[in-house]
């Protein structure tokens, strides 16, 4: 009787083997994958897409630009509200809005302010929005400044029909809708009415902080927006004033091409500096950061810290560690932890350093003796130079030097520079101004400042011709001031 030969017996075998352990292989995957029914946050059936059409009214409101429990007006982030359905009102205005010391710009707004207040919910809520076009509205005061136009709203938090609920409305008309947030972030919102761009170049932006629908991960001491934009100002044709200082508008040439003549965090060049936001020694800190642009790109950072919690879009799903700087592009953002390691005043800034010299710069404080520290010069709140050359030499001082000088409150990094146009001929400025890195290698008094500042060297900041010109106008107008002007009981300006 013939019978397989013994390597046929074998290979059989081996090949059964192989099938079994496949099989077994294939069932432990399955024991392990997700099992079919298991509920998935971001699967269709989990979602709410339901909203009503939205309804355009001719209903006039006579109340507040803004209205809503889920509101905060400032940075500073107000706790949740439980309701499960958020009202919220957001009326589209023209005012002045003051971007920089003296620079009153014609701006438009959600809820009367730049940037709008911030929305915060959670998960699983509804947003029932309304929002009137105030924009003809004639109030006390210098406020219309352009004429009446068509807005809308586009929420980036929304998951609906933006033909339906982003219509653009006429003014006097009132537009409501809802909708369901379904993801958490930091999402902006912002005008959608053509040109965009100059809507929201003009202050037409804000935030919705969405939680996730079991609360945040981790609890912090302090919790804060911060949101960054650009402004693109020019002197207006026309020659109006406003409380006796030119009105700036809209320069659109530089807003196609991107050149901003101001990059600024809410709304202010240095608006945080000179009120920075409180924390302590000790304390977490959370940040929601959003950059609106409408043109460029963020590199947010925290000087002393790092981000040891990053949650890209504000998602905590989206979790990175351990960051010295976040990228944001426009629309972009990211919520941040830190702590808060010792006293000390914490700058925020955004590491293109060509945005944080138009503004965007801020400052998180542990004190009222950082707050004094701060203030880099204490003139009372009307001494601001008329002149232009001076004018704008102040704004550069304080977007590039409060770091490391004051005006009038003593020696920090560097000098104070109070009297500097006493001490320094105008040539010599110009030339430490220009150049700083050259007079250190010829100039004995340059020399000298270095050794008496701990060898911490002045970093050449590429200025024009002009700009230094403007710095030397300020410095003298300051020197020109009365004497206990810039004492420190002044107030801070």
């Amino acid at each position: 009787m013939s019978g397989p030969s013994a390597p046929g017996i074998q290979k059989r075998k081996g090949t059964c083997c192989r099938l079994w352990l496949w099989l077994l292989a294939l069932a432990l995957a399955a024991c392990d994958a997700p099992s079919p029914t298991a509920s998935d946050p971001h699967d269709p059936p989990t979602m709410d897409f339901k909203s009503p059409p939205a309804r355009i009214t001719t209903v006039r409101p006579s109340g507040a630009f803004a209205a809503g429990n889920a509101l905060s007006m400032t940075a500073v982030l107000k706790p949740l509200d439980s309701a499960p359905v958020k009202e919220v009102r957001l009326d589209a205005t023209h005012k002045i809005i003051e971007i920089a010391p003296g620079v009153k710009f014609a701006g438009w707004t959600f809820g009367d302010q730049v940037p709008g207040p911030t929305i915060r919910a959670r998960v699983g809520d509804k947003i029932r929005f309304t929002m009137t076009n105030r924009s003809d509205e004639s109030v006390p005061g210098v406020r219309v400044t352009t004429a009446p136009m068509m807005h809308s709203m586009d929420f980036h938090a929304a998951m609906v029909s933006p033909q339906d609920k982003y219509r653009s409305i006429a003014p006097g008309q009132t537009i409501e809708f809802e909708f369901t947030l379904n993801y958490p972030g930091v999402f902006m919102y912002h005008c959608g009415t053509p040109m965009v761009l100059e809507h929201i170049a003009s202050g037409m932006y804000g935030a919705v902080i969405v939680e996730p629908r079991a609360g945040f991960p981790t609890r912090v001491d302090r919790e804060y927006v911060i949101i960054q934009s650009e402004f693109y100002a020019r002197p207006d044709p026309d020659k109006r004033k406003v409380d006796g200082v030119p009105l700036y508008v809209l320069d659109r040439d530089r807003l196609r091409a991107a050149q901003p003549t101001h990059t600024v965090f809410n709304g202010v060049h240095n608006g945080m500096v000179k009120q920075p936001l409180p924390a302590k020694a000790g304390e977490r800190v959370r940040l929601h950061v959003l950059n609106v642009g409408p043109s460029k790109t963020s590199s947010f950072h925290v000087v002393g810290t790092i981000f040891d919690r990053v949650w890209i879009d504000g998602n905590p799903g989206n979790q990175l560690g351990g960051m010295q700087t976040v990228l944001l592009g426009s629309s972009g953002s990211a919520t941040v932890e830190f702590v808060i390691p010792q006293d000390g005043s914490y700058m925020m800034v955004d590491h293109h350093f060509a945005n944080a010299s138009q503004g965007a710069i801020g400052l998180i404080s542990t004190g009222k003796a950082d707050v004094a520290e701060l203030e880099h010069h204490n003139l009372s709140a009307s001494a601001t130079p008329t002149e232009p050359e001076a004018a704008l030499g102040k704004l550069h001082f304080e977007s590039k030097c409060v770091a490391c000088h004051s005006v009038g409150q003593g020696r920090k990094m560097g000098p104070d520079m109070a009297g500097v146009s006493k001490r320094r001929t105008e040539d010599w400025l110009t030339r430490w101004l220009r150049s700083p890195e050259r007079m250190l290698e010829t100039d004995a008094d340059a020399k000298a400042m270095l050794k008496e500042y701990n060898n911490l060297p002045m970093p050449n900041q590429n200025l024009s011709a002009a700009e230094i010109r403007q710095f030397i106008r300020y410095f003298k107008w300051v020197d020109a001031q009365p004497a206990g002007s810039l004492s420190a009981g002044g107030a801070g300006h």
